[in-house]
């Protein structure tokens, strides 16, 4: 199928991703101007840029469209329909201030956050780090939100028949930090249609702890247990970290199976320079982009051999081929974030018609077709 003309607009952030899809035009006229906003928006550290290109989609949040979608790409994960498969990661919209512009986007899905029960400003900065010869970002921002009553009225508000959800994490200095979990689900869990369970961010001490098998065994089931009791439950995703061992790996995936766990997220940034070239790579804090993709794609094949649970890829997409990429190796569906910094949100509008193609290509009629076909390449 050929990819039609488009009148959607592009944008860009870290900042950066949106903004400049304030300008609008011809899809010729409106790259240059894509192009030429993120050469602005790179002028200003990436938290100001951040916080323009929110400013930016606010006023545009009658001005898209709609997702992206075709029958082939119409994609089926934990019993909900996206439009397509590629999705936001968590992380640009924290505080779910433009659910109304994201989820008019290309995107088939967007998960906002990370929220904590109580609002925290997160670390010193400077905590974002653009490495433009890597096509990456270092950040240890430390979740830093609003807190879960102020995200909780934003997302009640949220356009009907959008998929949207909330990835959720403890307090920095939580005597508790499965009880953070709990409140958060229980102040948001109804609003959304999944939760995203952060147990792999670098940016929070001791936050990595709670993937190994007793800690990770007392969440699932705390979180499990008071997800049921909401008026609407959502689904209940796990997020994992790219630099566990195999051993590891393996004692996360025997937990999840003893869950109902609806999906695993694989990949959260890494604490790995490899493949960096950035004098920035000394900085302290979790790599995200480019140097990301060989990583999190291998992760997610062998992830794809030691459980049932469904996956979802995440880690240095920027192409149609690497979101393909992703989903052979075993993931039903892709998220992306740190490409709209360097790209622009046309990317995601040339990744799904790049990946329509490729399906067609390949002869599948369906993304869940081609789902793990070609896992033995990442193994070797």
């Amino acid at each position: 199928m050929k990819r039609p003309a488009t009148d959607l607009s592009g944008a860009s952030c870290d900042g950066s991703a949106f903004s400049s899809s304030i300008l609008w035009g011809k899809p010729v006229v409106k790259d240059i101007l894509e192009r030429a906003g993120l050469r602005l928006l790179h002028q200003f550290p990436p938290e100001i840029a951040h916080s323009l290109s929110l400013r930016g989609l606010r006023l545009l949040s009658r001005s898209f469209s709609e997702p992206i979608t075709t029958p082939r790409l119409v994609t089926h994960l934990a019993g909900m329909r996206f439009p397509n498969p590629i999705g936001l990661a968590a992380g640009y919209d924290k505080n779910a201030e433009v659910l109304g512009a994201l989820s008019r986007s290309d995107f088939g899905f967007i998960e906002v956050g990370a929220a904590t029960p109580i609002a925290q400003s997160g670390n010193p900065r400077p905590r974002v780090f653009r490495l433009n010869e890597d096509q990456a970002i270092i950040n240890r921002l430390g979740f830093n939100n609003d807190g879960m009553d102020a995200i909780a009225k934003k997302l009640q508000m949220r356009p009907k028949g959008s998929i949207v959800g909330l990835n959720i994490g403890a307090n920095k200095n939580s005597k508790y930090p499965t009880d953070d979990y709990v409140r958060v689900l229980e102040s948001c869990g109804q609003w959304v249609n999944f939760v995203t369970l952060n147990v792999s961010s670098p940016n929070t001490e001791g936050l990595r702890e709670l993937q190994r098998g007793a800690p990770l065994r007392a969440l699932l089931s705390t979180v499990l247990a008071a997800s049921k009791r909401l008026p609407q439950p959502p689904r209940v995703f796990l997020k994992i970290a790219p630099d566990l061992t195999d051993e590891q790996f393996e004692c996360v995936t025997q937990v999840v199976e003893d869950f109902p766990v609806d999906a695993i997220v694989a990949t959260n940034s890494t604490v790995s320079r490899a493949g960096v070239s950035s004098t920035a790579q000394a900085e302290i804090g979790g790599l995200s982009g480019q140097p990301l993709f060989m990583r999190s794609t291998k992760v997610l094949a062998r992830l794809s051999t030691l459980t049932s649970t469904p996956l979802v890829g995440v880690g240095g997409v920027a192409s149609a081929e690497q979101a393909y990429a992703k989903i052979l190796a075993g993931a039903s569906a892709v998220q992306l974030y740190t490409a709209l910094v360097f790209r622009g949100l046309s990317i995601v509008r040339d990744i799904c018609w790049g990946l329509e193609e490729l399906l067609e290509r390949d002869g599948y009629s369906s993304v869940a077709e081609a789902v793990g076909t070609r896992r033995d390449e990442w193994l070797q």
